[in-house]
């Protein structure tokens, strides 16, 4: 098969086309025929050598994909040859096959495309058990999510408001914060012209949100627990731009029960993965089958020219998602 290689840790120009072996499935896994995957922040720093996979997982980038079942392991009884799933991978999805637990594995959502059903697994894990499951935001609370034209973003606005909460988000220009609001935010938030902190609290009234889905870190950390009303949770599921608070203030956290947490997804074993997968099929799949919510795909390559796509990556003018076209 044909896959994209890091030959090296560095920058884009390090992803080349190799060949080799087809990927052997596991007794609990199933060997995808890829169609199409997707581009995500933790791929650049797969590729920079700052997030090396686990011991266990293909060194091969990409933690998503959509396409066809090919093989199943002699464990799996879900899954049959032929079937169509997209799949959160533990790595390995920049490639013409890729292997991965059956447990993490859904059915493309009716009306989807191999890109669209390929766009769907890291955003739509992550967001769910970080904002849903580890933020407990309830119908009738209030999100503040910053980075709103990311992946993580977007999917973040469409299932908060799908399931009745009202949005606040922040992007970096006059046009990413327009198409935070037409994903359904209630507002948006220019941070390069206001301090997002002032900003929110201003269209808030004072009281604050419910809770903060922050993928920024260690800047907007303190701003971030000023924006928190009582018993406000901060759910931090990236640190872009640092991880290390140098100091704050408990007595803040104290005084209105503040909750601080968060999560990575790669790590986590597959039976977690799989409970995630499990409550996304009862709850979230069947608002994409109904046509509701679902990924903003904004840029497309084919997989030769996945430097390209890390490129647009690393210069955040996207909103959406940018996927590779394996096959079709």
């Amino acid at each position: 098969m044909r896959y994209v290689q890091a030959r090296a840790p560095g920058g884009p120009e390090v992803l080349e086309m190799a060949t080799g072996p087809l990927p052997e499935p596991k007794p609990h896994e199933v060997l995808i025929r890829v169609e199409a995957a997707g581009v995500n922040r933790p791929d650049l720093n797969q590729r920079e050598g700052s997030y090396p996979p686990p011991a266990d997982a293909s060194p091969v980038i990409g933690l998503e994909v959509a396409g066809e079942v090919v093989a199943a392991g002699a464990e799996v009884v879900v899954w049959s040859r032929g079937d169509r799933v997209t799949a959160l991978t533990n790595g390995g999805g920049y490639a013409e096959y890729c292997v991965a637990p059956a447990v993490q594995c859904l059915p493309w959502p009716s009306g989807f495309d191999a890109l669209k059903a390929a766009a769907l697994p890291e955003t739509y894990f992550t967001v769910w058990a970080n904002l849903f499951q580890h933020g407990r935001l309830a119908r009738g609370e209030s999100v503040l999510v910053h980075g709103g034209t990311s992946g993580i973003g977007v999917t973040a606005i469409q299932l908060a408001r799908e399931f009745g909460a009202r949005v606040y988000a922040t992007a970096g220009s006059d046009d990413k914060c327009a198409a935070c609001l037409a994903l359904g935010a209630d507002a948006a938030i220019n941070y390069r012209a206001a301090d997002f902190a002032d900003r929110l609290m201003e269209l808030t009234g004072g009281a604050g949100v419910n809770v903060v889905l922050d993928i920024v870190g260690a800047p907007y950390f303190e701003r971030n627990l000023r924006c928190l009303a009582m018993d406000g949770r901060l759910v931090q599921v990236s640190t872009m731009l640092g991880t290390k608070v140098e100091r704050f203030d408990l007595w803040k956290v104290m005084q209105r029960r503040l909750v601080i947490t968060g999560s990575t997804m790669r790590p986590r074993s597959t039976a977690e993965k799989g409970a995630i997968a499990q409550a996304l099929k009862e709850r979230v799949w069947p608002v994409l089958n109904a046509g509701r919510c679902g990924p903003m795909i904004y840029a497309t390559f084919p997989l030769a020219e996945a430097a390209a796509a890390h490129r647009l990556m690393a210069s955040s003018a996207h909103i959406g998602k940018i996927m590779l076209q394996v096959a079709g």
